[in-house]
């Protein structure tokens, strides 16, 4: 369980942050750029929950869940024993979850532009945010962090259920087309 007793401890003044493992860290650091772009997709899931219909609530507030421990995969380094990681169970809970969402949807004909309800709108900024934390971990991955596989399939998965539930949200007045060349 965790317990916070003080919320600044003064450690990061100096410019770091300390991993599962009591490394430290640059706050510039790679791993820590995708545990950042981790904790911007929750805080955007978190916004996306305030307009959302409460099915898709309620399915976010388990994202959220899954995002931290996302977070703390991501901020142990390999090769940390009992460390709390990604389990394939949690990426197959996200397929299922896009599968039924997608069945009920029509084919799509047209990209579609980020937009629509305000649950649908916030969903779309979530998804940009995640896509930018599964970049930043293929970055980190390419830099020599050793990320999981798992935990990239997670982001990847994620990304593509946040596109799917704002298309459920803005079912109801339809997805935003996007018209090549409307306004040439």
């Amino acid at each position: 369980m965790v317990k916070l007793n003080r919320i600044y401890t003064r450690t990061g003044d100096d410019g770091t942050t300390g991993l599962v493992d009591g490394s430290r860290r640059s706050k510039a650091d790679p791993r820590l750029q995708v545990v950042g772009a981790v904790d911007e997709t929750n805080a955007a899931i978190g916004m996306a929950r305030l307009h959302a219909s409460p099915a898709t609530a309620r399915a976010l507030g388990r994202v959220q869940n899954d995002l931290f421990d996302l977070g703390a995969d991501l901020a142990t380094p390999d090769g940390i024993e009992g460390a709390l990681r990604i389990v394939p169970a949690q990426v197959e809970w996200l397929e299922a979850q896009i599968d039924a969402a997608n069945d009920s949807l029509s084919p799509l004909k047209s990209f579609i532009l980020p937009a629509g309800t305000p649950a649908a709108a916030s969903l779309h900024l979530a998804r940009t945010i995640c896509r930018r934390a599964e970049r930043d971990g293929v970055a980190a991955n390419a830099a020599g962090e050793a990320l999981g596989r798992i935990a990239m399939q997670y982001l990847n998965r994620l990304s593509d259920y946040l596109f799917v539930l704002s298309r459920v949200e803005n079912s109801a007045t339809g997805d935003v087309l996007w018209v090549p060349g409307a306004n040439r």
